[in-house]
C-alpha cells in the first residue's frame, strides 16, 4: 500500500470554510488505526495546492498557505475544488482548469464543495451526473452537464459533491467512513465535537424564514449572473 494524497485546490477568492471544513477533518485521517475496516492505503497526505506558493487570500480577507502548486504536487487521489466568489476568475484560468482536469483523470476521487462544482464541472467531471451546489446556484448546473440532486452530499459514482459552505463537513466524513470505516469518522467527528445545534433552523430554503431567503437570494444575485457568464462562455460540451 501507498500514501494516499489529497488536494484541496485554492484560488483567489474562495470561501475559506468551503476549504477548511473538509480539510480539518480529512487531514485528521493520517494513518488508519487497528479498529478501523480494511483499508485503501498506507498513509495519508493532505495537500493544499495553488498557482504559486504565494499566499490565497478569501473572500473575507484570509490569507491562506500553500504547501504546493500545480507543477509539484503529487499524484492525487482525491482532489477537492472548494468554491467561493473567485470561482468566476477561476473558470477563465486555463491553468486551474487544466490542473483539475489533469489531476481530477488520475484521481480515485473527484469532488467539490458549494459552487466548486462548476470548476469540477468545467474540467468535465459533472457530465450526465447528479451534483449538489449552494442552494441558490443549483439552476446553474445544467450548465455543467449536470442534474441537480437535492441533499448536503451527493454522490454519483466517484464524483461527491457537497452543497453550500458547511456541507463539506459532512462530505469530508462521507469520505473517511468510506476510506478507514465508520469508526474512524466517528472518532474524528467525536475529536472536533462536530454536534451542531444552531441557535435557528434557517439553513436551507426549505425552512428558512422568507425574509431570510428572500435577502439572500438578492445579495447573490451579481455572483450568480457573473458565474452564469462565465460558463456561458465556456460553452462546454455535454450542457444541457
Amino acid at each position: 500500500m501507498s500514501d494516499f494524497n489529497i488536494g484541496f485546490v485554492i484560488f483567489p477568492g474562495i470561501t475559506q470554510l468551503d476549504f477548511t471544513g473538509p480539510f480539518e477533518v480529512l487531514s485528521r485521517l493520517g494513518t488508519p488505526p487497528s479498529i478501523s475496516a480494511p483499508s485503501k492505503f498506507s498513509q495519508s497526505r493532505t495537500h493544499v495546492v495553488a498557482k504559486s506558493m504565494q499566499p490565497v487570500v478569501s473572500d473575507r480577507g484570509l490569507g491562506i498557505m500553500p504547501t504546493c502548486t500545480f507543477q509539484n504536487c503529487p499524484p492525487l487521489d482525491l482532489i477537492c475544488v472548494p468554491g467561493g466568489p473567485g470561482v468566476v476568475e477561476a473558470l477563465a484560468d486555463d491553468e486551474t482548469i487544466d490542473f483539475i482536469r489533469r489531476e481530477g483523470e488520475r484521481a480515485e476521487y473527484r469532488t467539490s464543495v458549494c459552487v466548486g462544482a462548476f470548476l469540477l464541472g468545467a474540467a468535465g467531471f459533472l457530465k450526465g451526473r447528479r451534483a449538489a451546489t449552494h442552494w441558490a446556484y443549483v439552476g446553474l448546473l445544467p450548465l455543467v452537464g449536470a442534474r441537480h440532486e437535492k441533499g448536503r452530499v451527493v454522490r454519483d459514482g466517484n464524483v461527491f459533491t457537497a452543497g453550500g459552505v458547511s456541507s463539506g463537513i459532512d462530505f469530508a466524513f462521507s469520505i473517511v467512513a468510506e476510506l478507514a470505516g465508520p469508526e474512524v469518522a466517528q472518532a474524528i467527528q467525536l475529536a472536533i465535537e462536530y454536534d451542531p445545534s444552531p441557535p435557528f433552523d434557517a439553513g436551507h430554503p426549505d425552512r428558512a424564514p422568507e425574509p431570510a431567503t428572500a435577502l439572500m437570494v438578492q445579495r447573490n444575485e451579481v455572483a450568480h449572473s457573473k458565474i452564469r457568464l462565465a460558463l456561458e462562455r465556456l460553452a462546454i460540451p455535454g450542457q444541457v
